[in-house]
Formats: C-alpha cells, structure tokens, sequence
C-alpha cells in the first residue's frame, strides 16, 4: 500500500468504532466484520487492506491489544492462537462506519466488556517496551507518534505516563539539538 493508499484517520475511527459497538473484538472478528460491511456497500473485499488497515490502527494506538485480564465475556473459541483481542485505544475518537449499526445483527458475538483499568495497565506497558527501540534505534518518526500517545493516554485513563512522555521528549529535543549542530 503506498503512502497515499494509507487507511485515514476516519478509517481508524471507524474501525473504533466497530469494535466500541461489541467491547472488544478478535482481530479476526474485526476482519470479518470489515468484509461484512463491504460486503453490504457492494464493495470489493480488500483482506489485505483490511489487514494493514488494522496494524496501523494498533501502531497508532487507535485500536489496543487487550490482555485476558481485561476482557470479559470471551468464549474458549475466541482464544485460539491467532485470535489476538482488539478494544479501543487512546488514540481514537470512535465512529459507527454507515451500516456498522447492523453489525449485531449479523456477527454472532456475545456480549463483551473491557476492564479499562487492566487495559490502561497493558497499554502503559505496551507503550514503555515500543519507546526503547525507537530511542535505542533514535526513530525520530515513531519518537514522535508515541509522544503524541502519552498524551492521549493521560486524557484516556487515571495513569501517569510523565516519566515516559519526558524521556521521549528529551530524545527528540537531543536529535533536534544534533541536527542543528550539523548546519
């Protein structure tokens, strides 16, 4: 998918916005319920623009991988290996995609929950381990994202994310300062 073919900022909302409608969904669930919505659109399936859609939205933290501990409501057959659990993160502003409100209708889930504050402890883990590669690796891009999500998280749940905002920050204000150096 080339740059200009990246799912919007509205795609990750809608897709949000499906998975706020149930809770939590599987990624496959998720999948299916993308091509559900095609599907009533008449549009082409895309599954493997369905799949990069969803691995941006987790980058960006619109959409989290949700630990066991933090779901309810799941069945065995919704743990299989590849059934990784989505809810909503903090970096999205859920939205109902047109037809999404149908979804229920169609998809045979049960009915879910998500304990927030186990998934603002994940989230918070999550968003410690990626920062340590992107400063080790002095990722100006990804640095930046992930302090645009420190944010997001204060705003999404009770957690202090300071001490990891600061020293993303500080990595950004040192390549800045390097980068001046140089002209």
């Amino acid at each position: 998918m080339a740059d200009g073919d990246a799912p919007s900022v509205a795609a990750r909302d809608d897709l949000a916005g499906v998975v706020d409608l149930f809770g939590w969904l599987t990624r496959a669930e998720l999948s299916r319920a993308l091509s559900e919505l095609a599907f009533k659109r008449r549009a082409e399936v895309d599954e493997d623009a369905i799949g990069d859609a969803i691995d941006l939205a987790v980058a960006e933290y619109a959409l989290v991988p949700a630990p066991a501990a933090a779901l309810s409501g799941e069945s065995e057959s919704d743990r299989t290996e590849d059934a990784t659990a989505l809810a909503v993160g903090p970096a999205a502003f859920p939205t109902l995609p047109e037809g999404a409100a149908d979804l229920p209708h169609i998809l045979d889930v049960p009915d879910r929950d998500v304990d927030r504050e186990a998934l603002a402890d994940a989230v918070l883990d999550r968003l410690r381990e990626e920062a340590v590669p992107a400063i080790t690796e002095g990722d100006a891009d990804r640095l930046e994202t992930l302090a645009d999500v420190t944010y997001d998280v204060e705003a999404w749940a009770p957690v202090d994310v300071s001490p990891v905002r600061e020293r993303i920050v500080s990595e950004l204000d040192e390549d800045g300062d390097e980068a001046k150096d140089e002209k």
